[in-house]
This record gives structure tokens, sequence and C-alpha cells, in this order.
């Protein structure tokens, strides 16, 4: 499309694209993402601001690449799930439900159970509500490594410490 004579431009003056020039989307590629490691220190901190955290450098939101359909996010690793802290009266009302698929197959666990037991999936569900209910979450989601103590598998990838 020509615009002649638009009233932006000189008068006679032809453009190709418009009276603005062209602007492409940057769309990026799984071939081209080159992810990071970053580690997250969870003692002390909220449990859900924390997984906001996680769950914005699993999707890749904190770069300037993002692109929804392609997993453009980092590694992140977290220390110390059992350290976590809720606010209010979460710590005594929360109940993490699981179902066997049977009939009558429905439990419920208390947080206080689930944080004696296994912390890691304290941490792990709520940054998993947090991301898209699909299946690039459910890949992203690997990228997730969270450990109840403070020492971590992966000091061979120099991950990059987050306050």
């Amino acid at each position: 499309m020509n615009v002649k004579g638009s009233g932006l431009t000189g008068v006679g003056e032809i453009l190709p694209f418009g009276p603005f020039p062209q602007m492409k989307t940057y769309l990026a590629k799984k071939e081209t993402v080159q992810p990071k490691w970053y580690l997250i220190d969870a003692e002390g901190k909220v449990l859900g601001r924390l997984a906001v955290k996680a769950a914005n450098i699993l999707r890749g939101r904190h770069k300037p690449t993002y692109t929804p359909h392609v997993d453009t996010g980092d590694f992140v690793v977290v220390i110390n799930a059992n350290k976590v802290v809720l606010t209010g009266k979460k710590e005594e009302t929360t109940e993490y439900m699981s179902f066997s698929g049977y009939v009558g197959g429905e439990k419920y666990r208390k947080l206080a159970d689930v944080r004696k037991q296994k912390p890691e999936f304290i941490i792990a569900q709520a940054v998993k509500g947090m991301l898209p209910k699909n299946r690039l979450a459910a890949k992203m989601l690997t990228k997730l490594r969270v450990f109840s103590g403070a020492t971590h598998d992966h000091a061979a990838q120099n991950p990059v410490t987050l306050k």
C-alpha cells in the first residue's frame, strides 16, 4: 500500500509501508535459546512471592526475547525449601488434595505433614500453579530443581544467586 501526501510526509512523497517504517516482531526459536542457571534461597521468604519469581524465570519473562509459545526460560535451583514462610493462617488451613483415580480415592494432606515428609513439594506445587496449563509448562517445570537443605547438586552449572 502506497501513501501519497498523507500529511506526515512531504508533498508527493511516496512511502512503501505507510507513513512509518515497518517494524518486525522478534520471535525466539528454541534452537537459539541459551538457558542460564539461577539459585534462590527460600529461607525466610514468603512462598507466593518466591513462586512468582521462580515461575517468571522458568517462563523467560525476565528476558527481552520472551516468546509465549517457545520455552525461553532458564533453570531455577531452590534451596532451603523446608524454611519457606507462609503468611496469615495458611500454615494451619492449607491442604493438598490427591486423587488415586478410584471411587473414594481422594486424600487430603495438611501442609505441616507435607513439610515434614517432602518440603520440596510445597514450592513445586506453588510454582506449577503459576505456570500455564499446557504441555509447554510441563517442559518448563522440569527446569525447576528444589532441595530441602542448603546444599544442591548443581554447583558445576555456576548458578547466579538471586535475592
